[in-house]
């Protein structure tokens, strides 16, 4: 008997734009979101590897007592000017002409996972945001009491997440609203001086037992006529930096991921070690490098300072520029960065 071709589709949101000339929208396997082209199942018998082959910085890493530097305090909130601030993790608040976003808002402690920093402010004091960007669905990522507690203190929010993330976006407000997007679809709920795209990234999807890849995964630009902030969210490394960058051109801002790498043989299809994530800015043409996902939650193997260290290192070798390596509620105001 022979086996049956996979089923194969393409989807996007019909009602959206999509800047990319031929691309037909995201490629779906057997009502599985593919990786790009393939379909990606991580194989978990790799978490048991990983359990029972022990860790080679094991004393390193209990040694390593570093937690990013924090700056208590909520001004950034309330201040008129553009600007970037890390909240830990993946979470970012980001102003741009005069409009709020929140990046993956992880507020509290992960499921098992206790963070290790805190935020510079209270969760509830979050307020004046305008848009919520979900990047993936990871509970690292899209956490819903983060989101109630945003929701309700933000009357006026609404959110711009991937593709079939409705549901999630759903159990934690019945009424939010939201607009899902394709890889390379532009967001139309937006205001008009702002460009907002959702674009590739090389990672998957899981929450439950029953879910893989049902939900997609990506990365954001934030485009003014001024500057280009492009938000990685997860990846691991793969030819979509190359596409990213013929798309959009030289990226003025990357943000990009740098931590939970190790061990290589579980973590390097879904995320960057510092030197990947280097790589991949310059292949973005990227001006200021602000690193993200590392130090606030333990999710792997390496010491807690070593994507700092490495970081720094490449920076003083003269391989990148532009590195700003921010404390959790340090404002980076646009108008300093390139």
């Amino acid at each position: 008997m022979q086996n049956k071709e996979p089923k194969v589709r393409h989807i996007n949101n019909p009602k959206l734009e999509t800047i990319k000339p031929g691309y037909k929208g995201n490629k779906i396997i057997h009502n599985q979101f593919a990786n790009g082209e393939e379909l990606y199942n991580p194989d978990f018998s790799n978490v048991i590897r990983w359990k029972l082959s022990g860790n080679p910085q094991k004393t390193e890493k209990k040694t390593d007592t570093y937690t990013p530097p924090v700056v208590a305090g909520c001004d950034f909130i309330h201040a008129a000017e553009d600007m970037i601030v890390w909240l830990g993790h993946a979470t970012f608040f980001i102003r741009v002409q005069g409009t709020t976003f929140l990046i993956d808002p992880i507020l509290y402690d992960l499921p098992m996972i206790k963070r290790r920093v805190g935020l510079p402010c209270a969760p509830e004091e979050l307020k004046n945001i305008d848009y919520v960007l979900l990047s993936h669905a990871h509970r690292d990522h899209l956490d819903i009491k983060s989101l109630r507690t945003v929701c309700r203190n933000n009357p006026n929010l609404k959110v711009l997440a991937p593709l079939h993330a409705g549901s999630l976006i759903r159990s934690a407000s019945k009424h939010l609203p939201y607009q899902e997007a394709g890889w390379y679809q532009r967001y139309d709920i937006v205001p008009d001086h702002l460009e907002i795209y959702f674009v590739p990234a090389s990672h998957w999807h899981r929450r439950g037992l029953f879910d893989m890849n049902t939900v997609l995964w990506g990365g954001f630009i934030i485009k003014t006529k001024e500057q280009t902030i492009y938000f990685a969210g997860d990846t691991g490394f793969n030819g979509h930096f190359e596409e990213i960058q013929e798309t959009f051109g030289p990226l003025d801002i990357c943000i990009m991921p740098v931590g939970a790498y190790k061990p290589t043989f579980m973590m390097q299809k879904s995320h960057l070690n510092p030197n990947e994530a280097v790589r991949a800015y310059n292949i973005l043409r990227g001006g200021t490098f602000i690193p993200m996902h590392y130090g606030t939650f333990d999710l792997s193997d390496e010491p807690a300072s070593e994507p700092v260290r490495l970081l720094e290192q490449i920076a003083a070798a003269g391989l990148m520029r532009g590195l700003k390596i921010p404390a959790i509620g340090e404002p980076l105001l646009l108008r300093d960065l390139a």
